[in-house]
């Protein structure tokens, strides 16, 4: 079941999927459609799920979901990755790698590897005050106030000596 993303309990658990490019404004309402499809039909073991999504800065897709109302089980999981793994290969785009960083370079979303990452640190390209994506996030509450900080305050800040 489909809800409005502000109406989730800040307890919502969140999966973010990152895009290594950012989507075309065809390919973001083509995504938002699909993404209503799924959701509105996501299930687990027959019970509605209530959830939702959001599509930040044309490349991060974050499906949440009140775990108050019914959990997700294995099957349900599986059926969102599943559905996450399709959109990857009808737009071309990795969305499940989990091994690159995603940082703003003024307004603009910089994507590099974890290794291209990690140099950019040691030659000072990239500051404690880069603000990264820490896209390991567990639910709605840190999503919000967690989820787009300073390098400092993420699991980034052990590539910053």
């Amino acid at each position: 079941m489909l809800v409005a993303f502000e109406s989730l309990p800040d307890s919502s658990r969140v999966w973010i999927y990152q895009a290594n490019r950012s989507f075309t404004e065809e390919e973001l309402q083509q995504i938002s459609n699909k993404l209503d499809v799924f959701i509105e039909k996501w299930t687990a073991h027959g019970a509605n799920l209530k959830a939702s999504y959001e599509i930040k800065y044309r490349r991060f897709i974050t499906i949440a979901l009140d775990q108050q109302l019914n959990a997700a089980s294995g099957c349900s999981i599986d059926a969102s990755v599943q559905f996450i793994q399709q959109l990857e290969r009808e737009y071309n785009v990795d969305l499940l790698d989990k091994m690159n960083v995603s940082y703003k370079q003024g307004e603009f979303v910089a994507y590099k590897s974890l290794a291209d990452f990690r140099k950019m640190a040691k030659e000072k390209a990239v500051s404690p005050n880069t603000i990264v994506f820490n896209n390991l996030v567990n639910n709605k509450a840190e999503y919000l106030s967690d989820w787009e900080v300073p390098a400092s305050e993420s699991w980034h800040k052990r590539f910053l000596n």
